[in-house]
């Protein structure tokens, strides 16, 4: 076998692949993390984390995002930003194409390409995200006590959330685009029973409006009219979807979003030396935290598969 570039190649730079790598320097393997963009994946988009230990008086996202690096770099982490064009992680030798057209060859690869939620597209969404629009509950609920907000959805994900929201908001306006909600029947029920919910039906939100943050939402009511409802935040819960686009489908098994299945040491099925942690596992919560966590066990069993190859 010819000899590899690295022991350990790390795809993607947010808090599963920076604890990855922390881990791998510290072990003394020689590793590189890749990450087309700025490292810190969707906590950049954070504006504010107030439940990662440590951090009592809470952090931003990006402060959080430049810790985790520093502490990375503080062992000697290699980082190379590039994109990668394609991925064969097939033999004892697992090839990774660049765009730049560079092929990397490594003993073990752990995958932290990421997710990233399903957008709506409309003017305001992309300017106030973290200002007012949010796609996770449990991230940002604590910020609107007492105020109006809204949540757009009407799937399990949205009404269970919507729920969690009333803990903390003073109403919840639940706006769905059918008459019906697709939620189960047991969180329907819950959310029907909650004084603090109510529901736009057959609607879609047009628009969000605020300067330095959300004041309001325009909706486009199924008939064609349009109204306008004054929230200070939105809460966008209609899924996330995979960052999956380079990465070899055929050779990895996935659930039927495109996420991917690992076992318990986050190794995936029948790929001796790969792995994958963060957001891009088939799961059902997605939080930084647990993000941490994987990567650090992904490094830790890709240690000890490399430990295990002979030289």
């Amino acid at each position: 076998m010819n000899k590899p570039d690295y022991q350990l190649i790390i795809i993607g730079g947010g808090p599963a692949g920076l604890t990855a790598g922390l881990y791998a320097a510290r072990g003394r393997i020689k590793t590189l993390l890749i990450e087309k963009g700025a490292t810190g994946g969707q906590v950049l988009l954070t504006d504010w984390v107030d439940n990662y230990p440590a951090f009592a008086e809470g952090v931003s996202g990006f402060e959080l995002i430049d810790k985790m690096t520093v502490h990375a770099e503080r062992f000697g982490l290699e980082k190379k930003f590039a994109a990668v064009e394609s991925l064969d992680l097939q033999g004892d030798l697992k090839k990774v194409q660049l765009d730049s057209g560079e092929t990397l060859t490594a003993q073990a690869v752990i995958l932290c390409t990421g997710a990233k939620p399903r957008q709506i597209a409309v003017p305001g969404e992309e300017e106030l995200q973290g200002k007012g629009v949010s796609y996770c509950a449990t991230c940002d609920g604590p910020f609107y006590r007492d105020q109006e907000i809204a949540v757009l959805g009407g799937g399990n994900t949205a009404i269970q959330e919507a729920i969690h929201l009333t803990k903390f908001a003073k109403k919840v306006t639940v706006i769905h685009r059918r008459d019906t909600l697709r939620a189960t029947a047991i969180l329907q029920e819950k959310a029907f029973a909650n004084e603090k919910i109510s529901f736009i039906w057959n609607a879609q939100v047009n628009e969000i409006f605020g300067k330095e943050s959300v004041e309001a939402v325009q909706i486009l009511h199924n008939e064609g009219l349009t109204s306008v409802l004054p929230v200070t935040g939105i809460f966008i819960l209609i899924g996330v979807k995979p960052n999956n686009e380079v990465l070899p489908l055929h050779q990895l098994k996935t659930d039927q979003e495109g996420f991917l299945i690992t076992d318990s040491e986050m190794g995936c099925f029948d790929l001796p030396g790969v792995y994958a942690a963060g957001d891009i596992r088939s799961k059902k919560f997605r939080q930084i935290i647990n993000a941490a966590g994987e990567g650090a066990n992904a490094e830790l069993s890709a240690e000890h598969y490399l430990g295990t190859l002979p030289g």
